[in-house]
């Protein structure tokens, strides 16, 4: 996701401790899980694949994926 402005710096987050500190803030702000990811992608460099490791699941995946095993 491009930042709306690339001449100002965000914080990055990358260790699953900061990120579920961070989601803990933004939880208080937010009034759905989009709302968080939003928060969450606008005021951070954040590696997704580790914020979706914090973050509930809220859908199921997808039938065409084959199970994991």
């Amino acid at each position: 996701m491009l930042n709306a402005d690339p001449l100002l710096t965000r914080p990055t987050l990358t260790n699953a401790a900061v990120i579920n500190t961070a989601l803990g803030e933004l939880a208080a702000q937010a009034r759905s899980t989009g709302d968080i990811w939003r928060l969450l992608t606008d005021r951070y460099v954040v590696d997704l694949d580790a914020a979706a490791m914090v973050l509930p699941s809220d859908q199921p995946e997808p039938v065409w994926l084959s199970p994991r095993s």
